[in-house]
């Protein structure tokens, strides 16, 4: 496959930001769009006319673009709850799957979209960017060169203040509002789980196997709909917002190790995703892009410690994977400090070589199931929730798989 002929489906802010990268590559072309709102679906045919003069099939309906025979893959990206069923059409029409992240709404959706793969091996990958992302990868080259010892805990969040897109879902058509409102969960497990899974090799020696979450109350959201009244939405003034303002998720995993997950959007803050690998000889912190080693000295003051080892781990920079050593700054303010782009670069070699995708769908499945399972244990006090295995026993034998190959390491 020379050029890979795109199809992309739901747009909100997120895939116009992802076919403007696509629409740079050489050897992509956007073929078809669709939304279910026309306004949104005009808007991204204008955009592919203006920025490369094709005008692209535009369509409301995605079955309709999954018949052409213009389109080789689809990057979908519409609100949580089509992604398992799209994904699924898609896969059994023949079209490579890139899928963007969000959570499950049933255990059942991910043995759908499993199965599915299964029945018709059509290329499918998970579109976490974050295991793409600089600092998850230099920690992971860092783990792979054993150098943290033998890793022993990963912890992660989803920390960033949503409040804003949450109430104006309805002005802006945005899923999370209905989320936030009816369901209590980590909604968005995987921007913290991916690159964690990917240390620890999930599915390919190592296996999810239970997880317990708990939920305060949702205090935050109702706070900020009252202290502005006079400009929100009315028909949120009283409303009963179902999500709890801060999810904990404890993973336990096969071979020992643990994983903690934050949802934390809700309350006033910073984004952060709080990255942070635990292991027998020392640690990794994305926050200060720390390495820290058994045998340095330990401070009791924050201060002195972020002042003494603050971006310590640079020192390993030359181990990163070759994309991120000749990454340009085009493709660093592309989206999300260039791990947008080095994605969308990767699935698309994928495919065009046949090379097997580096996140596939038992990632995706293990992954999204999460989110399901956390509501369940929040609705019974915090009980523990057996993970399914998707891969029916074979992560005992698949062998480890990074997203990217990493380099040796150069003083």
């Amino acid at each position: 496959m020379e050029k890979v002929r795109m199809g992309i489906i739901g747009f909100g802010c997120r895939a116009y930001g992802m076919m403007d990268i696509l629409l740079g590559f050489d050897d992509v072309e956007i073929t078809a769009v669709c939304d279910k709102y026309e306004d949104r679906r005009d808007n991204a045919q204008k955009r592919v006319t203006e920025k490369k003069g094709n005008v692209p099939f535009a369509t409301t309906d995605y079955k309709a673009l999954l018949a052409r025979e213009d389109v080789d893959a689809v990057y979908i990206a519409t609100d949580w709850e089509m992604h398992f069923p799209i994904a699924i059409d898609s896969m059994r029409a023949g079209k490579a799957v890139a899928l963007e992240v969000g959570g499950a709404y049933c255990v059942q959706d991910c043995y759908d979209l499993v199965s599915a793969w299964e029945e018709t091996k059509t290329p499918f990958m998970f579109m976490e960017n974050c295991c793409y992302n600089r600092d998850e990868l230099l920690a992971t080259a860092m783990v792979r060169k054993g150098l943290f010892g033998k890793i022993v805990h990963c912890s992660g969040a989803y920390a960033h203040d949503l409040r804003g897109e949450v109430t104006g879902g309805k002005e802006n058509r945005h899923y999370r509002l209905r989320n936030y409102l009816n369901r209590n969960c980590e909604n968005y497990p995987t921007h913290e789980l991916g690159p964690m899974a990917k240390i620890l090799d999930i599915n390919r020696g190592n296996q999810m196997v239970s997880l317990v979450s708990m939920a305060t109350l949702s205090w935050g959201m109702e706070q900020y709909v009252e202290d502005r009244r006079d400009t929100i939405n009315p028909d949120l003034i009283g409303a009963d917002f179902a999500q709890g303002d801060i999810i904990h998720t404890l993973i336990k995993c096969a071979n020992g190790e643990t994983m903690m997950l934050k949802l934390d959007t809700s309350l006033p803050r910073s984004y952060s995703r709080e990255f942070q690998v635990r292991g027998t000889k020392g640690l990794y912190e994305q926050d200060t892009n720390t390495a820290y080693f058994d045998g340095q000295p330990e401070y009791w003051s924050r201060v002195e410690y972020v002042e003494k080892y603050k971006n310590s781990a640079e020192k390993y920079k030359s181990m990163l994977p070759d994309a991120w050593q000749v990454i340009t700054q085009e493709a660093l303010d592309a989206g999300h400090g260039g791990m947008d782009y080095v994605e969308l670069r990767e699935f698309v070699d994928r495919l065009k070589d046949g090379r097997e995708m580096a996140i596939d769908v038992y990632d995706a499945a293990a992954w999204m199931v999460v989110t399901c399972l956390s509501e369940e244990s929040i609705k019974q006090g915090g009980a523990v929730m057996q993970i399914p295995d998707f891969t029916k026993g074979a992560w005992k034998t698949r062998p480890s798989q990074d997203v990217l190959a990493f380099n040796e390491y150069k003083e």
